[in-house]
């Protein structure tokens, strides 16, 4: 009798999750399909673009190495350097903020001190801020610093992430306990030794959500480097690729060509970001099923 329960509510399990596969199914569709029509229209030229086919199926002159070369030889390989801008912004800032959000959280999780409420409710004040708004304030203080037109006016700003402040701080509140920091204080371990050999190996799951938050937020970045830089040599891809769509929207490009590789570009530019995800998801899901054993 039991076993004929059991292997009756194993039957009827998966027809309550039901509902919930299809929405699953239907999202993973709906965000697939933008990236599905960047891969299939990457392969086209001009005509193929155009011409009136399918934009969700490939043309029959498929084109992606001619395109891919076009992308990377065109006005002297100029996408490169974005690539490399793009790459040392979304590295420099993402390490940064990572570094600087471990650091802030782990301290208001774990130590007392003056002004600490208030200094966390304007760190919520500094969440709810959109980015956007701060990108002319900034550019004002930078301009005044004879900041502007370099890496570090796009460097600096993205140092500062203050939802990163706020997931660690909440992580580290519940994940790493007062008593193991007050065992390990009273076996003589110093406040450094205790944050870097402690507190930290702990803190691996919030790091690495934090550091992927922050290099896609800055390599995605477009508003904050196309008011901070005018010099092409030092725009990141985004803007680069918005610069291009706009003298192919003025038709200034000789025809219609250039959205070949504009198409080709952004799908380039996805590429890094799924590489970033795929090696870090290791460290991600190892850590979280760690901290579920602990």
């Amino acid at each position: 009798m039991t076993v004929t329960i059991d292997a009756a509510s194993r039957r009827r399990r998966p027809q309550r999750h039901l509902p919930l596969q299809i929405l699953l199914g239907f999202l993973l569709v709906y965000f697939l399909i933008p990236f599905w029509w960047v891969v299939v229209n990457s392969s086209k030229d001009a005509a193929g673009l155009f011409g009136g086919g399918n934009a969700l199926w490939f043309a029959d002159d498929v084109d992606f190495i001619g395109n891919l070369r076009e992308l990377f030889t065109y006005s002297d390989g100029i996408y490169t350097r974005w690539l490399l801008n793009s790459t040392l912004y979304a590295v420099v800032g993402g390490v940064g903020a990572t570094a600087l959000a471990v650091l802030a959280g782990y301290g208001f999780a774990k130590y007392r001190f003056a002004g600490r409420r208030f200094s966390f409710a304007v760190l919520l004040g500094a969440v709810m801020v959109p980015a956007t708004a701060l990108v002319i304030p900034t550019f004002i203080m930078f301009s005044r610093l004879g900041l502007t037109n370099t890496i570090w006016a796009v460097i600096l700003p993205s140092l500062l992430n203050p939802f990163g402040v706020y997931l660690m701080h909440v992580y580290v509140r519940d994940a790493v306990p007062d008593e193991l920091l007050d065992a390990a204080r009273v076996d003589g371990a110093g406040e450094l030794r205790l944050f870097l050999q402690v507190a930290l190996p702990m803190m691996r799951p919030a790091m690495v959500t934090v550091l992927l938050l922050s290099i896609v937020a800055t390599w995605n970045n477009y508003f904050l480097p196309l008011a901070m830089l005018s010099d092409n040599d030092l725009y990141p891809v985004t803007v680069g690729i918005g610069q291009w769509q706009g003298i192919a929207s003025a038709n200034n490009s000789g025809g219609t060509s250039l959205w070949s590789i504009i198409i080709m570009g952004s799908l380039v530019s996805v590429i890094p970001l799924i590489i970033a995800f795929l090696t870090l998801q290791r460290h991600w899901r190892g850590g979280l099923a760690i901290g579920s054993l602990k």
